[in-house]
């Protein structure tokens, strides 16, 4: 084998590896996104559908609000300053190269046996970082532009959450400056509904379909976890949600809107098939699985439809 079809092998190779995980497929990936308003970098309180603390967003486009700045110690500023290129992913390139340099072979050059493999090892590696930087960048900006719920609103104390009572017309108590909206009887059969509706929408793969139950920014993030999904030649299907159990943990307003976190624990079948031979590669057609999850819904206050605006993961 040539050398260049070796080495886009190995780096094939080292790309699979370096991939997110796919094990929990279904909307939202099994991961914490969206935005919570003005209260995204502020946990939700626990309940009891969800004890545990939420997990923090890892797609958000909110900004966190900017913090007091601080005296930088001395010298602190001439090595921020000497960071720059040098101290990230260009840093990582000429360190390379070094390495590079002193193993006998430079940046790219020849070489025989161990050094020459070593070689080739090192330059798969710096392809593979360059890669992922460009995706890394793409997806960022992708994540920036992505519309969602108001931002950099100021940050305010949650309310304390009183022990919720089973089955999702729980209710917290709270002590806001302004009223919290009323949740009542409708809105509950409203979120369960959107709990259903959003996972058949993204198992018939119809962003149509999403961008009606869901803000543009979650839509965003679905449409990017469904071309991860097609990029390996998979699907997600999830069939027969059932709600186990679930409460409010919190409800506010924010100038026209209205915003609930809502505990849900739920029972489904999902699994996730190759599109070309149509074997299941994870997950089950039989066996029924149970998540738990956080769910923040927006509407337009009061008489608005609510949208799903987030989904939190539990610890």
């Amino acid at each position: 084998m040539r050398r260049p079809a070796l080495i886009l092998s190995a780096l094939t190779a080292v790309l699979l590896a370096l991939a997110p995980a796919l094990a929990e497929a279904r909307a939202g990936g099994g991961a914490s996104s969206g935005s919570r308003g003005s209260r995204t970098f502020q946990a939700p309180p626990p309940t009891q559908t969800a004890p545990g603390a939420a997990q923090r967003f890892d797609r958000t486009a909110a900004q966190p609000a900017p913090a007091a700045a601080t005296p930088a110690r001395p010298g602190m500023a001439g090595a921020a300053q000497g960071r720059g290129f040098l101290g990230s992913f260009g840093g990582a390139l000429l360190m390379g190269g070094l390495v590079g340099a002193l193993l006998g072979y430079g940046l790219f050059g020849g070489g025989a046996g161990l050094a020459a493999f070593l070689g080739m090892l090192l330059q798969i590696g710096l392809i593979a970082l360059a890669v992922m930087f460009v995706l890394r960048l793409v997806r960022g900006r992708r994540e920036a532009i992505a519309g969602g719920p108001p931002q950099g609103l100021a940050f305010r104390p949650g309310p304390v959450a009183e022990r919720p009572a089973r089955g999702l017309g729980a209710r917290t108590t709270a002590a806001p400056a302004a009223a919290a909206p009323q949740i009542g009887p409708a809105d509950y059969q409203a979120f369960e509904s959107l709990l259903i509706r959003v996972n058949e929408a993204w198992s018939r793969r119809d962003l149509e379909a999403l961008r009606q139950l869901a803000t543009p920014e979650m839509v965003a993030y679905f449409a990017q976890d469904l071309r991860d999904l097609e990029a390996r030649n998979w699907r997600n299907e999830v069939r027969d949600i059932r709600l186990e159990q679930g409460d409010l943990a919190e409800a506010w307003s924010e100038g026209e809107e209205d915003y609930a976190t809502v505990a849900m624990r739920f029972s489904l079948l999902d699994a996730t098939f190759d599109n070309a031979t149509g074997a299941v590669v994870e997950g089950s057609t039989t066996e029924r699985q149970t998540a738990t999850e956080l769910w923040t819904f927006v509407r337009r206050a009061p008489t608005g439809r609510w949208m799903l605006s987030a989904i939190q993961q539990t610890s």
